[in-house]
């Protein structure tokens, strides 16, 4: 693979050429109800060739590794003929050249679990929701596991080789009452480790017996609060909230952004400190290379309360005069990369869960999500568990908690950080122009925020 490669990228009369070639195997397993819906193998096989002239790319994408030459070829002319149209230059920050070769080396390789093994762990948890209460209606029980083989070469002389690991799983319990419906959700997700998945009955149980009570909960009253979000709806938030405005190709693609996201920004107190990783092994956002060939790093983006740095791919580097980070990827060789998350956290702070609780007179404290949206600087999420807080103890559970507001105000209103960071992943996924679900990962301490604006009853 590495002559073929190499030899079609050599000698160019593009600016650019690069060529990915990838091959897959996902297993898939789902339980929906007390039926086994899905068990399958999916193979996949195929490439991309990324070709740039004057400030135009040039893609195509294919599952057949006959006639290179001529697909080589066909993304050179498509990148002449937009370069053609363009009075920009072409522009790609400098990076090192690389060789190297990337072995995923799992703990436990989900693969050597016989697939009649991983159906049973499944169902056993499937059975277990099912039987937990009478007012547990449903389930759904969703696990999959990938290993790929990524084969990279450009023109500048970098050729790597990676192999990768996925794995997921969510299992929800759908409980109903008087026709009222609820769900939570216990998810795992790992690049290293099958036994992740392993004896996890007590989450399951925890998951049922929250959607039970949740049905007798009464809806919070809508108002103005001092909220503490637990590490994963924290994580969530400054993911989907923050993060994807860090993406370098948003912020160039828009003035709006630009003006936002000015490096030096003030975006919160000392104590709030934001980074993208893709170093933290074993997490699903964790990747050695990008779909460049870039190496990763941990780069702030709020350093004590300012904006020092953005998530860039070479392009959106090179045109804003700024450094590659590793953040250029792509969901499959059927799409060209582009800027995208990998682990993004809100940094450990110094306070503790109980200094957080202590002098709220009236508050929520919420934990995990079941989804949400954003739209640039505002967003919606929705809390998958909340309580009151009183008095600064926890009090009654309380239920449909939807957290509303403006992201730059959001962050400046957060005034504690915990010291209890914790990364959360699943089998779910970031989802970004028509790429999706890209694995990722995001964490947090507890966050305390005031005056958050929460719709309910």
């Amino acid at each position: 693979m590495k002559d073929l490669i190499l030899d079609q990228v050599r000698g160019t009369r593009a600016d650019y050429l690069e060529i990915r070639i990838e091959e897959s195997v996902t297993t898939s397993i789902n339980f929906q109800g007390p039926k086994l819906e899905t068990v399958q193998d999916n193979m996949n096989f195929g490439g991309c060739i990324r070709a740039l002239v004057k400030g135009g790319w040039g893609f195509i994408a294919f599952n057949r590794l006959d006639d290179i030459p001529r697909k080589v070829e066909t993304a050179i002319q498509q990148a002449e003929l937009i370069g053609r149209e363009s009075s920009e230059k072409s522009r790609l920050a400098e990076v090192p050249v690389v060789t190297d070769i990337v072995l995923a080396n799992p703990i436990v390789d989900p693969r050597s679990i016989r697939l009649p093994r991983r159906v049973d762990l499944l169902g056993a948890y499937n059975e277990q929701i099912l039987s937990y209460h009478e007012n547990i209606v449903s389930s759904n029980v969703r696990y999959f596991d990938r290993a790929t083989r990524l084969y990279f070469g450009n023109s500048e002389g970098t050729y790597i080789e990676q192999e990768k690991i996925d794995m997921g799983a969510n299992m929800s319990a759908i409980a109903q009452k008087n026709g009222d419906t609820q769900m939570c959700t216990f998810g795992v997700g790992t690049t290293r480790d099958y036994n992740i998945i392993v004896n996890r009955e007590p989450a399951v149980e925890e998951a049922c017996r929250a959607a039970v009570e949740m049905l007798d909960a009464e809806p919070v009253k809508g108002g103005s609060y001092t909220l503490i979000a637990d590490q994963h709806l924290a994580g969530v938030f400054v993911h989907e909230a923050f993060g994807h405005l860090s993406e370098g190709d948003n912020v160039y693609e828009n003035k709006q952004y630009q003006e936002l996201m000015t490096l030096g920004k003030e975006f919160g107190g000392k104590h709030l400190n934001v980074y993208d990783t893709g170093l933290d092994v074993g997490y699903r956002g964790y990747l050695k290379y990008d779909d460049e060939g870039v190496q990763t790093s941990k780069e702030h983006l709020i350093r004590e309360g300012e904006l020092v740095g953005r998530l860039h791919s070479r392009e959106t580097a090179g045109k804003m005069g700024e450094r590659p980070t590793g953040n250029a990827r792509a969901i499959s060789f059927r799409h060209p990369p582009i800027c995208r998350m990998r682990n993004t956290c809100i940094e450990n702070g110094s306070a503790t869960f109980d200094e957080m609780l202590s002098d709220i007179k009236l508050g929520v404290y919420a934990r995990h999500s079941r989804g949400g949206q954003t739209d640039g600087e505002m967003f919606t999420f929705i809390a998958a568990e909340a309580w009151m807080i009183r008095d600064g103890k926890l009090a009654e559970r309380v239920k449909n908690v939807a957290l509303q507001g403006n992201v730059f105000e959001t962050m400046r209103n957060i005034d504690l950080v915990g010291n209890d960071f914790r990364i959360k992943d699943s089998a779910g996924g970031c989802g970004k122009g028509a790429q999706m679900p890209l694995p990722v990962s995001h964490g947090s301490p507890h966050v305390r925020i005031q005056n958050v604006v929460i719709g309910g009853r």
